[in-house]
């Protein structure tokens, strides 16, 4: 704790550098410098899923509630920047799309969600752009993924999560925080969520919160907890079907390379009897050599009854990766998650539909 404090202190001028030059950047926006290009002319609305905290904040199961929401009465388009994709500039994606061409998220979104368009693009004003010229009929809503930031794009709604682990107000400025911007950015915010709340979170909570935040009337609160479906055989033509009520005498391998991997590995601890985990980076690459590791732990489990158990996220890279071994095919399971939410739900539902218009 104390090696911990020490190094923020170290660390706090760079912080004060770092933030004088994203203030600089926004002030630039704020007085018109730096313009922010507008798409109402087209019809379609924009609306962005972003967060100001560097890591998972759960953007991307938020963005597949707000394509559940819509997909069935709007045209819908998913613009993402693609992060950790091994491609470059604007791609559209299509049924022969990877992971590697269009990254993980975006990836498993579009499984997800054959017939809404996705494309990915760091350059967000030339991916809608790109998207309005080439995809029929135009989409009425993009959903711009983590592009908070992103302020040469005027947004129709933004949408903000907070983290309730790591709430902003609690936080410091990158690199003695996490925070890519200061908890001020918020304010550009019609409505903050704040996500990954315990499920049995007491309503005094949902107070305490809103007052730390200091949220101006025109924005909206909401909470979302996660929920977790029933395990998925990766390879489906060889895993049998497992339920998680039906695994509680199971030996399992926790397989995770997501930037918070605490929560999922307190879920399925609950759901087998011994648990040990292997936790790699935020959107990892498996090697062969991780492959040939990851065997060698499985292979030490003493149980009969044993499982390989990963996220949605990590099996999209898992699937797709002809080096996964063999012997691991019929043993690896994923967990898919989905949010849901706690206080403010109908509210949050409404003012998208609202926004979006009758159709």
């Amino acid at each position: 704790m104390r090696d911990s404090l020490f190094i923020k202190i170290l660390l706090y001028p760079f912080s004060l550098i770092y933030g004088a030059v994203v203030i600089f950047r926004n002030w630039l926006f704020n007085i018109k410098v730096l313009k922010s290009r507008s798409y109402r002319a087209s019809g379609s609305k924009v609306i962005c899923v972003g967060n100001i905290t560097m890591g998972g904040t759960g953007k991307t199961p938020v963005t597949e509630y707000l394509v559940r929401l819509l997909k069935d009465n709007y045209a819908v388009c998913v613009l993402s920047r693609g992060y950790k994709r091994k491609t470059s500039g604007f791609v559209l994606s299509s049924r022969k799309s990877s992971p590697r061409d269009i990254g993980d998220e975006p990836y498993q979104i579009k499984q997800k969600f054959p017939d809404i368009t996705l494309a990915v693009d760091g350059n967000r004003c030339r991916g809608i752009e790109k998207v309005l010229s080439s995809v029929k009929p135009r989409p009425d809503v993009f959903l711009l993924d983590d592009a908070f930031q992103h302020r040469y794009v005027t947004l129709d709604l933004s949408i903000l999560l907070i983290d309730y682990n790591r709430l902003i107000t609690d936080d410091l400025l990158f690199p003695a925080g996490n925070l890519r911007e200061p908890a001020k950015s918020k304010d550009r915010a019609q409505i903050v969520v704040v996500t990954k709340c315990p499920a049995d979170i007491k309503p005094i909570e949902f107070r305490i919160i809103g007052k730390k935040l200091k949220l101006y009337p025109y924005q909206s609160l909401h909470f979302t907890t996660t929920k977790y479906d029933e395990p998925k055989a990766v390879f489906e033509a060889n895993g049998k079907e497992v339920r998680a009520d039906s695994i509680s005498d199971y030996e399992a391998l926790l397989l995770t390379g997501i930037a918070n991997p605490a929560p999922f590995e307190e879920y399925v601890r609950k759901l087998v009897k011994n648990a040990e985990a292997i936790n790699f980076s935020d959107h990892h690459n498996f090697s062969k050599n991780d492959y040939s590791n990851i065997e060698k732990a499985f292979g030490k489990l003493s149980s009969e009854k044993k499982i390989i158990i990963t996220t949605e996220k990590d099996a999209v890279r898992m699937k797709n990766d002809p080096n996964f071994p063999e012997s691991l095919k019929n043993h690896i399971y994923h967990i898919p998650m989905f949010i849901s939410f706690l206080y403010g739900g109908e509210d949050f539902d409404k003012q998208i539909l609202k926004l979006c218009g009758k159709k």
